[in-house]
């Protein structure tokens, strides 16, 4: 597994990278959010998962109101450089329903 220490590379295509969140320990994706250089830096230094919100334009530190938050296990980046998968250690539930997983909806 490659460390990448050029963090830059990841926002050549753009000022936000999609960030998917994946729990440790079960396997289970539960949400997809967005990071800018910013949240992605807090993010490291903190342990803990910054986003960028592209509704309201300002950080957020996922859970900091609610207390579910996401302590970061690891962190990849893809092949391409265009996407992060964060994994994490889940406190409480990870959507702002209430549902454990943001991807609920069974679509087929």
């Amino acid at each position: 597994m490659e460390q990448i220490l050029d963090l830059e590379r990841f926002f050549q295509k753009g000022e936000l990278i999609p960030a998917v969140v994946q729990e440790q320990s079960t396997g289970e994706v539960l949400m997809l959010a967005y990071m800018n250089r910013e949240s992605l830096r807090l993010t490291l230094e903190t342990g803990y998962t910054w986003f960028y919100s592209r509704s309201r334009q300002e950080l957020w530190n996922k859970g900091a109101t609610s207390g579910h938050l996401q302590k970061v296990l690891s962190l990849y980046g893809d092949c391409d450089d265009d996407t992060l998968l964060v994994m994490v250690e889940q406190t409480g539930p990870a959507c702002h329903t209430g549902a454990h997983s943001c991807f609920f909806h069974r679509i087929k």
